[in-house]
């Protein structure tokens, strides 16, 4: 396997005291470069006529690559390191959010409006006309984030301590691309029908649900049952964010294979939550041949120990993950790193479309089948073509709240990925640019525009 590439996550800041004297600062970097690590800023702290203190960043690949870049720097002569900062743990220091009122409150007018008993209108107003909730309060910008911690990324079951760093992540998404506020709302329970009756009874507080990182094949009944208990719409990203922007590459992966979706055969490997929502999506989108794959190799219909979700796209073929991977056209996989080889990449029909999405590690490694593949993408930012949910679930939820959709419909999924796809002009749309950056600003607007549209076709938008 390749070896992985240093990236921020696994950042550092080195404070070092560096005698004042040419050539020192050379010795730093090139000891930086000889231990693999990828130096970034640097920072002037002090200077005096015999020392120099600086701060210096630099990225590694792993915990025991930055531990190998720190020895590095620790055996120069005369280089002292006075502290090491994983910046990583130092922006979680103290959460990523907080609560901040809107409202200057500077005096006694201000709280009797804010509070009581000017307060008391207000309510009295939402109990006689309860939409105005939605007006009169936060419920019409605000998401809940839900998850019991069951699936936490790739990390496995972590519990809901262990899961709020990214429920905090994600709520900064949302602020940040869609201005929503988001809350994490980590349950300490992983039974269905607690994790159902609790979000029930929270409901009234939000505008919509995003749920996160529950396992399958539980997320699907929790989705499910929600959609029809609560008026307000209930988004599981891990299926349907996935699944959106999935499809949004694919749609622009093809056009540079010249292929069509309708004649293509899909083989996607993972067929836990995302796999099975990425299933679901594409058939509406028209794929018509899908081979999915779990651990035992293809989902066949003569095997006795498949879930409903997995029933749903038994086939008649068996075998391995190599035999359903001959001659297909594209694959997408959700599932562990390394699971795919050189040869079977080579199986594939011409000019293959791979979306290796494990995190952090691909089922296969980009650099050993560049030359191989039609289009390349990943799960990973330090790849082109960054399959990444935040493209979908800003917008998406920014569009349904906007028109008090009662819930997501499949069109609504089916309008984002497209909205998502058109976003790179002909002009630009190369093997290396087939979705647009999360940075780019038109990204959240194009998909709630999309989703708002599709909502009233449906018949779901109240507003």
């Amino acid at each position: 396997m390749a070896a992985l590439t240093p990236n921020s996550s696994f950042s550092l800041t080195l404070r070092l005291s560096i005698p004042n004297r040419a050539g020192m600062l050379a010795k730093i970097t090139q000891a930086i470069a000889d231990a693999g690590g990828n130096l970034g800023d640097m920072g002037l702290v002090s200077r005096s006529r015999k020392v120099v203190v600086r701060t210096v960043n630099v990225d590694a690949s792993s915990e025991e690559h930055a531990e190998s870049i720190v020895k590095a720097v620790s055996a120069l002569e005369e280089i002292e390191v006075l502290d090491i900062c994983d910046r990583t743990f130092t922006i979680h220091e103290g959460g990523k959010i907080s609560v901040e009122s809107k409202l200057p409150l500077t005096n006694q007018e201000d709280l009797a409006m804010a509070y009581t008993p000017g307060v008391g209108r207000i309510c009295l107003e939402i109990a006689r006309h309860p939409e105005r909730v939605y007006d009169l309060t936060i419920k019409g910008n605000t998401i809940a984030i839900v998850t019991d911690g069951s699936a936490v990324l790739g990390l496995g079951n972590l519990g809901p301590e262990g899961a709020m760093p990214v429920m905090e992540g994600k709520a900064l998404l949302f602020k940040k691309f869609a201005g929503l506020d988001a809350f994490p709302v980590c349950l300490a329970t992983q039974d269905t029908d607690e994790i159902v009756d609790t979000v029930k009874r929270i409901a009234p507080v939000y505008g919509g649900v995003n749920l996160e990182d529950i396992s399958a094949p539980r997320c699907f009944e929790i989705e499910a049952r929600l959609r029809k208990e609560i008026d307000i719409p209930v988004f599981h990203d891990d299926q349907h964010g996935t699944a959106i922007v999935t499809l949004a590459a694919l749609v622009n992966a093809l056009k540079l294979v010249n292929k069509a979706l309708e004649s293509i055969t899909v083989v996607i490997n993972g067929a836990g939550a995302a796999g099975v929502a990425i299933a679901r999506l594409l058939k509406e989108a028209g794929v018509a041949q899908i081979l999915m794959c779990d651990s035992k190799g293809i989902i066949a219909k003569n095997r006795d120990d498949l879930n409903l979700q997995k029933q749903e796209f038994a086939v008649e073929k068996s075998g391995s993950l190599a035999d359903a991977m001959v001659g297909a056209d594209v694959f997408l996989g959700v599932s562990v790193p390394g699971v795919v080889s050189v040869d079977m990449v080579k199986s594939m029909a011409a000019q293959p479309i791979v979306f290796a999405m494990a995190n952090p590690i691909p089922e296969i490694q980009p650099e050993l089948v560049s030359d191989i593949v039609g289009v390349m993408a990943t799960g990973r930012s330090d790849y082109p073509n960054q399959i990444n949910n935040v493209l979908a679930f800003p917008g998406v939820l920014r569009g349904a709240i906007d028109c008090r959709a009662r819930e997501l419909t499949v069109a609504m999924y089916l309008e984002a990925a497209y909205a998502i796809a058109s976003l790179v002009a002909a002009a630009d749309l190369n093997a290396e640019h087939i979705v647009p950056s999360v940075f780019d600003e038109r990204v959240a607007p194009a998909v709630a525009a999309a989703v708002k549209h599709a909502a009233r076709v449906d018949g779901v938008a109240k507003k």
